[in-house]
């Protein structure tokens, strides 16, 4: 089980590298609480990936250069300012020529997490964005959208609010 997992990562990874060569998408309407897209995330660096069960879904967790150096240097706990995360998240499907693989199938969302402890103070210094579809679709009736997001990241307050688990390759410094 653990090594289809990480295989599983492993080609998510990889789509996610090939995926991040397509033309940049401009023209995206921003988020209810005025949150832009972040265009050019695609060429952030991956931080981890993971596998939602619970959603079905796989995904990989980008960092912009200031999260990147945080993550390697173990400074997350809190994240600097200026730290952006992006979770990419596909639906999982499996591979019809590898069943015992899951991988990701139609793209479903993009979220992001923007560290600014003065600007986002009430939503516990993140600020909360996400675009659904290929069409990229600005999620949220209106700002208040953002209060769930705070509520669903309360059980990682000890964590700075962020679920993800930064991971390296063995072979890079930390």
């Amino acid at each position: 089980m653990k090594k289809t997992y990480l295989l599983c990562l492993c080609s998510v990874a990889v789509i996610w590298s090939e995926i991040s060569l397509s033309e940049p998408v401009t023209n995206i309407a921003p988020a209810p609480n005025g949150i832009e897209f972040p265009v050019g995330y695609k060429k952030w660096q991956v931080i981890s990936l993971s596998h939602r069960t619970d959603k079905d879904s796989v995904r990989v967790i980008l960092g912009n250069p200031i999260a990147i150096e945080a993550a390697r240097s173990g400074k997350t706990n809190p994240w600097p300012d200026g730290a952006i995360l992006a979770k990419t998240a596909w639906n999982q499907r499996i591979d019809e020529n590898w069943p015992a693989a899951v991988v990701p199938g139609e793209f479903w969302q993009v979220e992001f997490m923007i560290k600014d402890s003065k600007k986002y103070a009430a939503t516990k210094d993140w600020g909360f964005a996400r675009w659904r579809g290929k069409e990229l679709k600005p999620w949220g009736e209106d700002a208040s959208f953002e209060q769930g997001c705070v509520a669903c990241h309360t059980p990682v307050a000890n964590r700075d609010y962020v679920f993800t688990s930064p991971v390296f390759f063995d072979t890079e410094k930390k």
